[in-house]
């Protein structure tokens, strides 16, 4: 019971991890679930539902298949559809109930395959974890199978830009609301080349061109698995961070160069968050940018970051934030605030969905700091 919510929130799962990482790619993805999972889906976690088209399919599993194991109903279905919709490949992904199953989805994956000629995932999700780790295996997957592999990591030349690509970019983390274009504008404004993005705002082919790279940049958790993989398949070093108020940016931005040309990875500093007074919460990389960016651009000393994706513990979220003197989170982890702390709202779309999206502040370099100059009141 250590790991149940009485108070607070919780993340979007892993399930919609997967469709999110995977809805702009001309794929076609099914949640092995009855229904709730979608809807939750397509009316909290995914705000290009309505503009964009994707095929993003449900199940529809019912009592019966259930009790019965009955897979080839799963896997008629799913043929059926994809001989008719031709996608460019096939996803499923597991819900909790196919999980108490034991649903084989790598095996289902491989007989829908073999049947219909179109390259199949199996995801075996279950709801358990949260979106960031279904994202992450669903964009490895993709690139480990599909990612040219003649293409090879070109060497920097003296006074070549640099070319980057942006890994674990969704709007579960970034929403719609301009900061994935103020994200890549930050780097052209800094002389980087955008060569991908890690998938919002990209088509395949140039997906497909990422081994092309001089460097990766992992802008979130959901992109850390895809950087293990174009390292491997083309030595792209990687950095994690985002471009994040003035100071840091810049620091983010000399370690994406050097790693460029020396090809190793780097991983910019993150405060320490025990006895902190000031604790960001939220997504792993971009609270510790936030709290780096609070330190290096404010002074603020005691500054540190929790991420609630790695430990869904209710009384451990409580306990880090009990010094707490001023709290950066979602607007959905004020009941977890000590008496007489400072809130500054920052909605997470994969916290509490759709709700505040319309609150969610600019915060790509240097809107940053003047988000941070009005909330402060500096």
């Amino acid at each position: 019971m250590k790991q149940t919510c009485a108070i607070l929130s919780t993340y979007a799962a892993d399930v919609s991890g997967v469709c999110s990482a995977l809805y702009e790619m001309g794929g076609m993805t099914v949640m092995h679930d009855a229904s709730g999972c979608n809807s939750t889906y397509n009316t909290h976690d995914e705000p290009r539902w309505y503009d964009m088209p994707s095929m993003v399919f449900i199940s529809a599993l019912a009592e019966v298949d259930a009790v019965m194991g009955d897979d080839e109903k799963l896997i008629g279905d799913v043929c059926r559809a994809a001989e008719e919709l031709r996608p460019r490949f096939v996803a499923l992904a597991g819900t909790p109930i196919p999980m108490m199953m034991g649903t084989d989805f790598k095996g289902v994956a491989r007989l829908i395959e073999s049947r219909t000629g179109i390259p199949t995932f199996g995801f075996a999700t279950n709801g358990m974890h949260s979106y960031n780790k279904g994202a992450s295996t669903a964009l490895a997957a993709v690139a480990e199978r599909f990612c040219d592999p003649s293409l090879s990591r070109r060497e920097l030349a003296a006074e070549e830009a640099p070319e980057v690509n942006l890994l674990g970019v969704t709007p579960l983390d970034f929403s719609v609301t301009g900061n994935v274009e103020a994200m890549k504008k930050s780097f052209v404004d800094a002389g980087f080349r955008v060569n991908s993005c890690w998938a919002m705002g990209d088509g395949w082919e140039r997906l497909m061109e990422a081994g092309r790279a001089h460097v990766n940049v992992v802008v979130s958790s959901c992109g850390e698995g895809l950087a293990k993989v174009l390292r491997e398949k083309y030595t792209i070093p990687a950095v994690t961070g985002i471009p994040i108020g003035a100071a840091a940016q810049r620091e983010l931005f000399d370690a994406a160069r050097a790693a460029a040309r020396d090809g190793n990875d780097r991983k910019m500093p993150a405060p320490d968050a025990e006895g902190a007074e000031f604790i960001v919460v939220g997504e792993p990389v971009q609270s510790a940018e936030i709290a780096r960016a609070l330190h290096r651009d404010f002074g603020i000393e005691s500054v540190g970051a929790i991420s609630p994706l790695d430990f869904p513990d209710e009384d451990k979220i409580f306990a880090q934030l009990k010094n707490a003197r001023t709290v950066i989170a979602d607007p959905l982890y004020k009941p977890a605030l000590p008496k007489g702390c400072r809130f500054l709202s920052l909605p997470h779309e994969g916290y509490s969905g759709r709700i505040f999206r319309d609150q969610i502040p600019l915060i790509m370099g240097g809107n940053f700091n003047e988000w941070i100059k009005k909330e402060l009141s500096l």
